[in-house]
């Protein structure tokens, strides 16, 4: 079903700068909704989104989470415990069949703006994770080359200017897939989810490039879905740093107008 992802709104625009009241016009702002994720019946966690590609976005952070551990999706649909209709499609359920290890709350809610919380939970998101095998050493030059790639495929930052957004590259360049929403995690989930659903991952293969920041949770994800690289466009963290050291998988960021540092490995090949 087709959602709006942003809402028309009136609002009065005012310059500081000596003309002052300039007047009412309609802005376009981004919708933000919370999603409950459901696996097999049990709710497993609850996330503020922007409505789109929803389905991509449980089966992405379960993925991302490894609660799957493994199991086959067997269906996805919109429901909790009645029709859809009843939860306004805010809820998830994803099925395994029972396949999947049995599903235990994550944290709680989490906002748009901040995926995971809590030491405990960071290092039960990376010890169950394996160092990188070998892989071909990528091209600095074409890693600083994403972003701008991405920018121009970002049809609801272009309308709203509030969205984040992330995508899967080949080597070649080719953007496999683009994902956009308010939350920075809950746009890598939707291209983890995809390339899931596809049988794409691991994506050993692809770069994971990011409109913002190169936050612990960006490579952690980026590592549970096998990418060997991840650009993004502002700061990294210290913990994210030495979080893709330790996976062996290639950071960089700072990565605009064609200039970028690289942080992982820590040496140019």
């Amino acid at each position: 079903m087709a959602r709006s992802r942003s809402d028309s709104v009136l609002t009065r625009r005012f310059d500081a700068g000596g003309a002052g009241d300039l007047g009412r016009r309609p802005e376009e702002l981004i919708v933000e909704e919370p999603l409950a994720i459901r696996l097999d019946d049990v709710q497993v966690g609850s996330t503020m989104r922007t409505p789109g590609h929803d389905f991509e976005l449980a089966a992405g952070f379960l993925h991302t989470e490894g609660a799957l551990a493994g199991a086959a999706i067997t269906g996805i649909r919109y429901c909790g415990t009645g029709p859809a209709m009843e939860s306004e499609f805010n809820v998830v359920s994803v099925d395994t069949g029972g396949h999947a290890p049995a599903p235990t709350p994550r944290l709680g809610s989490t906002t748009s703006s901040c995926g995971i919380c809590g030491s405990e939970a960071i290092a039960e998101l990376t010890e169950r994770l394996h160092v990188l095998g070998p892989y071909e050493p990528w091209d600095l030059g074409f890693l600083a080359s994403l972003p701008d790639r991405l920018r121009v495929n970002q049809p609801l930052f272009d309308v709203t200017g509030g969205v984040h957004g992330a995508a899967a590259v080949t080597r070649a360049g080719e953007l496999v897939v683009v994902r956009e929403d308010i939350g920075r995690h809950n746009a890598v989930d939707k291209v983890v989810g995809r390339l899931l659903l596809d049988q794409r991952l691991p994506a050993t293969e692809l770069a994971l490039v990011v409109s913002g920041r190169g936050s612990f949770e960006m490579v952690q994800k980026a590592w549970a879905a096998g990418f060997t690289a991840v650009v993004a466009v502002s700061a990294p963290s210290a913990l994210a740093v030495a979080t893709a050291r330790r996976a062996g998988l290639t950071l960089a960021a700072f990565v605009r107008n064609g200039t970028a540092n690289l942080y992982s490995p820590d040496h140019l090949v």
